[in-house]
């Protein structure tokens, strides 16, 4: 059953997207503003926003999970990256806004836009209460020196926006402790130790994951991801969880005031921030801190930015949740198994398209024990829509999959016992030398990172080119990082710890033993198809020589490779001994749950090559 995935649907509104930019454009015009920036975000600054912040999507119509927009009196426009191009391309037609395509993903291009059209003494305007404390701080930095006044307390939409979706409300409950391995008052301590470390009386938790983590809590108030919709301040004596009481059970509200955790409602925390102790340390992390708490904060105290404590704490898993994640792989990877097997018994004879197929393999997620729902939309791309990176089939975009050409297939699925991701490439049929070598090249790379020991306090980008090598020796690359943080039953993109890119962690984060971690390159060929093997990795102590601790990877990710797509000649004879023992572990694993025929066929796929 799946709890957290919802269809977005807004009562249909009597204005067209023309018509609400009018009527902003009214409203700048009446307060002196010149332009007016409304980002893709909520007041937490998470990765999939609920319903009631999809300002851009009320405003324009266009439906994808990323973007920002820019209004002044002659420009509409809307930045995106490439995975929307089409998308946006055909939502924003006659809307009045129009696409600015980003060359860079995940970065603010759209301040480089304003330097360049807005002249000295113009005024920029937003909404504070979902702009990062990051975001304002670029635009004080690069347009304050140029003349451009800024007020960040403008909010042109809400008394608009008439139909607009109430706060999530759902019911929240709790992961046991069967679960977590730590109790919430053992968390908070530990919260409180590395608080005296570092000199701060105060610490505030904006993000979503790490109060879920901390309080032992999970909820339905955001897509693909169990977290509910509150704040969080732990000082050295005292915590403080900010939220609808409405959402608390009875019984885990006793719970939570037993463990000595004071409940006040979810807006309290702003008059809340501006009564600490003058001249407090107040640790943050600026990066989930929307402007408006930042704001009531400095007011009164001494701000130390920095990564907050229970991301760094829930980044390395415990022993309880490594147990888990062991088990949690076997019944992902049964999954997978059962829906290839279905997959490749029925193309060609029944209609099977993108969305179909994604369909069908959260069925057979379904039927595994303590599964919650996806943990992201599932990237399904067949032929060409696998080029695009992070693509996901839409009813517009939709094709029928047929027994030819090459399949991507990037999902994973959320249990209360860990999350997973996993991304496949297969064969649909007649694979040709160019698809085998990219194939086989991108594979020799998730095998040459799996393989590979390093120092302790290595850090991800440090080693990233054991994965990328092999594609670069025949002048190949892939332009996204090779590895993100995965969550315990939260995020499946949560840091700090990351290989490469910095979009989801922190590039300056040492790889430490028990994070989980991604190991995905990859190649794309634009219009023909992509290739990416992932797997899942845990970090583990490996030898101590007399040049100090080594750390290696263990791949806990449990799915057949697709063998008819590898060109075994440009293996190495390491890289098949890789591949041949991670066979072994798969059929042994997955196969105990498979019937007769879904046991010969996996046997087959598992074959040494």
């Amino acid at each position: 059953m799946t709890y957290f995935v919802t269809l977005v649907v807004f009562k249909k509104n009597c204005m067209k997207p023309t018509q609400k930019l009018a009527e902003i454009r009214k409203k700048m015009l009446a307060s002196g503003i010149d332009a007016y920036f409304i980002p893709m975000t909520d007041p937490h600054m998470g990765e999939y926003v609920p319903d009631r912040w999809k300002t851009i999507q009320w405003l324009t119509g266009f439906t994808g999970s990323a973007g920002n927009v820019l209004i002044t009196s002659d420009f509409a426009g809307l930045w995106t990256d490439s995975r929307y191009f089409l998308q946006a391309e055909n939502q924003l037609e006659n809307s009045g806004f129009e696409l600015v395509k980003l060359i860079v993903p995940h970065t603010p291009e759209f301040i480089d836009w304003l330097e360049e059209n807005l002249d000295s003494g113009a005024s920029l305007a937003y909404d504070d209460e979902v702009v990062s404390t990051s975001i304002s701080n670029m635009f004080s930095d690069r347009l304050i020196p140029a003349g451009i006044k800024i007020n960040s307390e403008v909010d042109l939409y809400s008394g608009l926006w008439t139909n607009r979706p109430q706060m999530p409300s759902g019911i929240i409950y709790e992961h046991d402790l069967k679960y977590a391995g730590l109790t919430r008052t053992e968390k908070i301590e530990q919260v409180r130790d590395r608080m005296k470390k570092e000199g701060v009386s105060y610490h505030v938790l904006t993000s979503l994951d790490d109060i879920a983590w901390t309080f032992n809590i999970r909820g339905r108030d955001v897509n693909y991801s169990p977290l509910v919709i509150a704040y969080a301040v732990v000082s050295l004596k005292d915590t403080w969880l900010f939220i609808n009481v409405d959402k608390i059970p009875e019984l885990l509200g006793n719970k939570l005031l037993n463990d000595k955790i004071k409940i006040l409602d979810y807006d309290w925390v702003y008059e809340f921030l501006k009564s600490i102790k003058a001249g407090s340390n107040v640790l943050i992390s600026q990066a989930s801190l929307n402007t408006r708490l930042y704001n009531s904060i400095v007011s009164v105290c001494r701000i130390r930015n920095g990564i907050s404590i229970p991301t760094s704490l829930k980044s390395i898993k415990n022993s309880v949740e490594l147990g888990h994640i062991d088990k949690v792989m076997v019944k992902d990877g049964v999954a997978l198994s059962r829906f290839f097997y279905w997959l490749e018994q029925n193309i060609g004879k029944e209609r099977i398209t993108e969305l179909s197929a994604s369909v069908r393999l959260e069925e057979f997620r379904a039927e595994q024990d303590n599964f919650m729902g996806p943990s992201f939309a599932t990237i399904a791309g067949y032929k060409g829509h696998g080029a695009i990176i992070h693509y996901e089939p839409t009813i517009e975009t939709d094709i029928p999959l047929e027994p030819d050409g090459i399949f991507l297939l990037d999902s994973g699925g959320q249990y209360l016992d860990g999350t997973t991701d996993t991304t496949r490439t297969v064969s649909l049929g007649n694979p040709g030398r160019e698809e085998k070598r990219d194939f086989t090249l991108v594979l020799k790379g998730t095998i040459q990172l799996a393989m590979t020991r390093f120092p302790q306090g290595t850090k991800g980008y440090q080693i990233e080119a054991f994965a990328r090598r092999a594609l670069w020796d025949y002048g190949m690359n892939y332009g996204h990082g090779t590895g993100h943080g995965v969550g315990f039953f939260l995020n499946v993109h949560e840091g700090p710890q990351t290989i490469g890119s910095a979009a989801s962690g922190n590039r300056d984060i040492p790889l430490e033993p028990g994070m989980l971690i991604s190991d995905e390159p990859g190649v794309y060929r634009e219009g023909k198809y992509g290739m990416r093997t992932e797997n899942l990795v845990i970090i583990e102590r490996g030898n101590k020589t007399e040049f100090g601790a080594f750390n290696k990877f263990k791949t806990v990710t449990l799915c057949y490779i697709d063998v008819q797509l590898i060109d075994t000649e440009l293996l190495l004879p390491a890289e098949k001994e890789w591949l041949n023992e991670y066979h072994k572990r798969v059929f042994r694993e997955i196969s105990p749950f498979l019937n007769r025929n879904e046991k010969r066929w996996l046997e087959g796929k598992t074959q040494p090559v």
